[in-house]
């Protein structure tokens, strides 16, 4: 019997695709989830794939790849997609693309399968990380294919073979969950006019549910990436997990957004990212106590690239290894100590302080200083002014102005 290893997460759409790939293409069918960080979600999986028609079920442990190899880059290289989305299941996609591959290889399958809708980006996301690793696979996407329109079509198939799923007509929401995020998308947040309820939530707290006092956390980078916790040492995985728990705990990293999606259209998403939140603005705040205003006001260009084309599935390509390059040579000197101030939703940045600081506060005071004459000012003005005299000049004498 042939095979196709199914991307597996144990929700709706995954869980009923078992059976559906087994009616209609009489394969056997190996589940894989990558264990990105879901949690107590990844537990019931073992038994959930096999009750749906599974043959086997790998779970592969990447949350470590996944921080150091996806999550770390695109940290530094401060990449938010249309200036709010942190890019949390944008960039789990491609590694989950790529032990797909790799298990589809152990296992001599033919082909690879996807939950994917043909509405979404995850479709481009898995298929051109196969497409990039292994060209000769076969690739699956069911939503293309079969007669399921609807979430409560998709309910209604699981119930008629009795396969459990964590969605019900009474929370229709479709969410993704990993050590970086969770996404919420669908039923009543289809409407950028509804308000989140409060009760949606799973990783952090409303803002105005949060503790009447701020809290104050210490991150320490090492050329751009998070190394010390209050003054620890943490492992990559432990770091981002107690950011969670503290950014949760102040109701830091909720974004609401209606974002433009590859494929078109516009969507509506609720993201939780109380970890990344705070590492996003912390690193932010040592890249400008540490880079240049001509680096830095590039490297921004270079996050709104680096963004889309994560946010695209193009996480396999030459351009984003270059853009890599560029990036590792700027955070050389991003070292240093970040203070950051969390109250109610609000992330700010209570001090820094860096060995490559570039901040001269004798330069910069209000005060008397002896290194700087202000009377240099006015040729630098007269020369960066010139091109705008000359014009001025030539418009008066032609009577254009």
């Amino acid at each position: 019997m042939a095979k196709v290893v199914l991307a597996y997460s144990g929700g709706l759409d995954t869980s009923i695709i078992i059976p559906w790939l087994k009616e209609n293409y009489g394969y056997e069918v190996i589940a894989m989830a990558a264990d990105l960080g879901q949690g107590e979600e990844l537990e019931p999986l073992h038994e959930k794939a096999v009750k749906s028609g599974a043959s086997k079920l790998y779970i592969e442990d990447v949350r470590k790849e996944f921080v150091e190899e996806y999550i770390f880059p695109t940290l530094r290289a401060g990449a938010i997609y249309e200036g709010k989305y942190l890019l949390g299941t944008s960039m789990a996609r491609p590694l989950i693309a790529k032990k797909l591959v790799e298990i589809a290889v152990k296992e001599g399958a033919e082909a690879v399968a996807h939950g994917a809708t043909g509405k979404g980006n995850d479709q481009v996301r898995f298929e051109l990380g196969v497409k990039a690793l292994k060209p000769e696979l076969k690739i699956i996407a069911p939503w293309r294919e079969w007669d399921i329109r609807s979430r409560d079509d998709a309910i209604d198939y699981a119930q008629a073979r009795g396969i459990p799923v964590p969605v019900t007509k009474e929370r229709p929401y479709s969410m993704d969950r990993n050590l970086w995020h969770l996404s919420h998308e669908g039923g009543d947040l289809e409407s950028p006019w509804n308000e989140p309820p409060q009760d949606l939530y799973l990783l952090t707290v409303a803002p105005e549910k949060a503790p009447d006092q701020p809290a104050y956390v210490e991150l320490e980078f090492e050329q751009g990436r998070p190394v010390k916790l209050n003054g620890t040492a943490c492992d990559p995985v432990t770091l981002i997990e107690k950011l969670n728990e503290l950014g949760g705990q102040n109701g830091i990293g909720i974004t609401d957004m209606v974002e433009n999606r590859l494929v078109g259209m516009k969507s509506r998403g609720v993201y939780e990212t109380p970890g990344g939140t705070i590492l996003y603005n912390a690193h932010r705040e040592m890249e400008l106590l540490t880079l240049d205003r001509m680096t830095l006001h590039y490297k921004e260009l270079v996050a709104a690239r680096y963004a889309e084309l994560v946010y695209e599935g193009v996480w396999f390509a030459p351009l984003r290894e270059a853009l890599d390059a560029f990036v590792d040579a700027t955070q050389r000197t991003v070292t240093g100590t970040v203070r950051m101030k969390l109250y109610k939703g609000n992330c700010t940045p209570a001090g820094a302080k860096s060995p490559y600081s570039l901040y001269s506060e004798e330069l910069a005071t209000f005060g008397r200083d002896e290194v700087y004459s202000q009377k240099d000012a006015a040729g630098f003005i007269n020369l960066f002014g010139l091109p705008l005299k000359v014009r001025a000049m030539m418009e008066q004498k032609t009577g254009l102005r």
